[in-house]
């Protein structure tokens, strides 16, 4: 290290932040922890400072030189449609197939969330509440893959984001507290969604339990099995969850009369709680990915990374990311796609799907519902169909049909690469993982 703490870089090579769910031991390798820490037994002592955080019982460190202290919770929201060579396409009312109003929408969004679904405005600021909430948990570490580039032999820097460090484990509340506080001052009771693996939903009930609202989830069928451990969580919290497709519903039942044994889709789950919003006027829908009020939510993400990447003094070559809906993925990259567009710097912009659900690399670019049963409005997006039932892989939240409009367009000018990858590749890759004390 050097005088001032900082660990030379070798010349020319390259760097790959992520949004990835790897987990480093409880330091960076090959640092001491600073004077300043005490270190006991399973827990960090009241003098820990604020880079530190818990993550599952390990101790994880931002970044291997940096002190988030100097890095900020954004205080704005960052809008990429603003800085677009050309609008996207608009939604289209599914009746009537002209360009949506924003009063089609008002049965099942907040004024503000509608407001910001169609803004071209290119920041938007975040209410004061939600910046107090924010600040449980963000900002998040940005870390430094170093046992990964030893066992991958790279001459790489490879950092990820890990949002693994929210109340519900994942980034999904980044979006969850913005969307229930403004239901919230309108007044609403109860708000209803659908989850895949449940990390959404559980998102959205400890939104609930903060603003003391109800929460009732539709869980696919196939995580629903799967995980009872977040149901468990979203039913601490609060929420009522049901498995989708249910009996609780007119869509639900006539899938379950088709396929009784139906492991179910997002797009099922989607189309179960658009229908319980629009059939109770005390109750709106809220989505946890696709629309651009939701992606805007999650460049809280990017713009963290943005500053820390620029305290590091490193600028990306590659920058990755996972693509079921496209929340995370957006999130993460849309700064730095700001970044680009305006000549500042220039990396790859990569989206990563499952092969099982190839949306990005093997969808068609077309006009599509959001949800299984048609209830959505139209939107231009890359799609494998409204009707398709993707296989129940292990990543439920990556079980959609098609992919966010605004990552669509994005990748339809050619502003970013997808790759496919099945399952059984990212075992083996975790397996690796494993060997060098990584742990999902």
């Amino acid at each position: 290290m050097g005088s001032k703490g900082r660990i030379p870089l070798p010349h020319g090579r390259r760097t790959f932040p992520g949004f990835g769910v790897l987990h480093p031991e409880a330091f960076v390798h090959g640092l001491r922890p600073p004077p300043d820490i005490e270190q006991l037994p399973g827990r960090l002592s009241p003098r820990t400072p604020r880079h530190l955080r818990f993550s599952n019982g390990y101790r994880t460190k931002a970044a291997s030189n940096l002190n988030l202290k100097s890095v900020e919770v954004p205080r704005q929201w960052y809008n990429l449609v603003a800085d677009l060579p050309v609008k996207p396409p608009p939604p289209l009312h599914s009746k009537t197939l002209e360009p949506l109003k924003p009063e089609d929408l008002s049965h099942f969004y907040a004024d503000e969330l509608i407001k910001q679904e169609t803004s071209t405005d290119r920041y938007i600021n975040i209410p004061d509440e939600v910046v107090d909430i924010y600040k449980l948990w963000r900002p998040t570490p940005l870390i430094r893959a170093k046992r990964l580039e030893k066992l991958l032999d790279t001459p790489a820097r490879i950092y990820y984001k890990y949002e693994g460090v929210s109340p519900s484990g994942s980034h999904k509340p980044n979006s969850a507290v913005p969307q229930v506080w403004y239901n919230v001052q309108e007044g609403v009771k109860n708000v209803v969604t659908e989850t895949g693996a449940g990390q959404w939903g559980c998102s959205l009930a400890f939104a609930c339990s903060i603003f003391g609202i109800g929460c009732e989830v539709w869980q696919v069928r196939a995580s629903y099995d799967q995980k009872p451990y977040r149901r468990i969580m979203m039913e601490t919290w609060g929420a009522k969850v049901h498995p989708s497709p249910s009996n609780i519903t007119d869509v639900g039942r006539k899938f379950l009369q088709v396929d009784p044994s139906s492991s179910g889709s997002l797009g099922i789950a989607i189309s179960e709680a658009t229908e319980v919003a629009t059939l109770n006027v005390d109750t709106r829908y809220c989505l946890g990915s696709v629309l651009n009020h939701v992606l805007l939510h999650q460049t809280v993400i990017g713009e963290e990374c943005l500053k820390q990447m620029e305290a590091l003094g490193e600028n990306p070559d590659v920058v990755i990311g996972c693509t079921g809906g496209g929340s995370n993925f957006a999130g993460l990259v849309f700064p730095f796609l700001r970044e680009k567009l305006a000549g500042k710097m220039n990396p790859v912009i990569r989206a990563a799907e499952p092969a099982a659900c190839p949306s990005l690399t093997k969808g068609v670019y077309a006009y599509d519902y959001g949800d299984t049963a048609g209830m959505t409005p139209l939107m231009k997006m890359h799609t494998l169909g409204h009707n398709f039932i993707p296989d129940p892989i292990h990543a439920g939240g990556l079980r959609y049909h098609g992919i966010a409009p605004l990552i669509s367009h994005v990748c339809n000018l050619g502003l970013l690469e997808a790759i496919s990858l099945p399952q059984t590749e990212c075992f083996r890759g975790q397996q690796c993982n494993n060997k060098i004390s990584f742990c999902l």
